[in-house]
């Protein structure tokens, strides 16, 4: 499958993004599939997931409560809303997909496929 990140920007803090992965070449509804980000200077670091076929959801402490991940089976797409963003938001964030991980795994990188990343930028 090929994953595609789109929706990026600069933004105000407190502001809200939404961010879009496309995906070509699978049913996406079957693949785990996750938001990493990587701000400069750092690691990257786990945002949230969704387990394949609804399974349900995952989210890193530092954005629950803002940061909301949904799809749209129709449109092979994932989302990944984000409220009231702070500076501390900035960087590339990235989709992934795995056909095989389990709900425990989900905030692990191994993922087997990624997007290019797009940039969120925060204002203070």
């Amino acid at each position: 499958v090929q994953l595609q990140a789109s929706g990026g920007g600069l933004v105000q803090a407190g502001g809200s993004l939404r961010l879009s992965c496309a995906a070509s070449g699978g049913t996406f509804s079957r693949y785990a599939k996750a938001w990493f980000r990587q701000a400069p200077g750092k690691e990257r670091e786990f945002v949230g997931a969704i387990h394949r076929n609804g399974g349900g959801t995952l989210y890193a402490d530092s954005v629950k409560g803002r940061f909301a991940i949904s799809g749209d089976n129709a449109k092979n797409t994932m989302y990944l809303q984000i409220n009231s963003l702070k500076p501390e938001d900035t960087a590339v964030y990235y989709c992934a997909a795995d056909r095989t991980k389990t709900y425990s795994s989900l905030a692990h990188p191994d993922y087997d496929y990624w997007g290019q990343g797009t940039l969120v930028t925060v204002s203070s």
